[in-house]
């Protein structure tokens, strides 16, 4: 027994004394790269990407993190696959053979890697574009939600209900981006006919104000939310349209609160939100 170990002790101890700190080396050096290459990246994109005038510095950041996060990641991918293929062969095995089955396996699969060249190829143009970043609200095919990530090949979104969603870039044909830029309050509202509807104006126009005048709003708001027009003579109320324009993602709350407060202002002055009435005739 002592004999079997002293035999596999002599066959080791040069081998890791060898071999193995060189395959630590590479590990080492492959993580020394890729942070190296990750600073370089981040450094890169952070002066390259030319500022828009119109997107403000959060949404400029966001980005620029977007593109980072896929740049250092196609980076890491590409730096794991070598050091693998280094610490292979510093480990005894061939790694001609194994280069040329992936040669053959790439072949024969070559009509399914399309589907994955059109992904990246599509996700390249919506990186660049900057049609969306990681944290903007969006509805891709109809599904809306969050993105919370985005690499070369797919899209990720989280919706309201927490659901997580995968979007290959290929299989997309349409993208709604409901937080570039700035964002609208769109309220339709519904009064009662007999209503005094220069007064209905005046109300919904000053709750509007003090709305975009509140020291926590004010700085959500461009536009303050204001009556547009008479939108539609329904059955049981004149609908009017209120619009307003809100900082990205900041829409729900101001409308949200608008509501609260326009409900409050109309039952102060006496304004009556009516809900559907049908009159039904008995006949003896």
């Amino acid at each position: 027994m002592e004999e079997t170990i002293k035999k596999w002790s002599e066959a080791i101890i040069p081998w890791l004394l060898d071999h193995g700190v060189k395959i630590v080396i590479i590990a080492f050096g492959a993580w020394l790269v890729n942070d190296i290459i990750s600073r370089i990246i981040t450094r890169t994109v952070r002066i390259a990407v030319v500022r828009d005038e119109n997107m403000s510095a959060e949404a400029e950041k966001k980005r620029e993190d977007t593109l980072i996060r896929i740049f250092t990641g196609a980076t890491r991918i590409v730096l794991l696959i070598l050091a693998i293929l280094m610490i292979l062969q510093e480990a005894g095995l061939q790694i001609g053979p194994i280069l040329a089955g992936a040669g053959i396996a790439g072949l024969a699969l070559g009509f399914g890697g399309q589907y994955l060249i059109k992904d990246i190829i599509t996700g390249l143009f919506i990186i660049l574009e900057n049609q969306y970043r990681i944290g903007d609200i969006v509805k891709i095919d109809g599904t809306s939600g969050s993105v919370s990530d985005i690499s070369l090949r797919k899209t990720t979104l989280r919706d309201l209900d927490g659901t997580v969603h995968h979007f290959p870039h290929g299989s997309i044909t349409k993208v709604s981006n409901l937080s570039k830029d700035w964002a609208r309050v769109n309220l339709d509202v519904g009064i009662a006919y007999n209503s005094n509807l220069e007064h209905v104006i005046e109300v919904v126009n000053r709750t509007g104000k003090e709305l975009a005048a509140d020291p926590y709003y004010k700085e959500f708001i461009i536009t303050p939310p204001q009556f547009l027009r008479v939108n539609d003579f329904a059955d049981s109320a004149i609908v009017i349209k209120i619009l307003g324009d809100t900082k990205p993602l900041k829409q729900w709350e101001i409308t949200g609160e608008f509501r609260k407060r326009l409900k409050i202002a109309f039952d102060k002055e006496g304004i009556q939100i009516p809900y559907p009435q049908r009159v039904i005739h008995h006949s003896n």
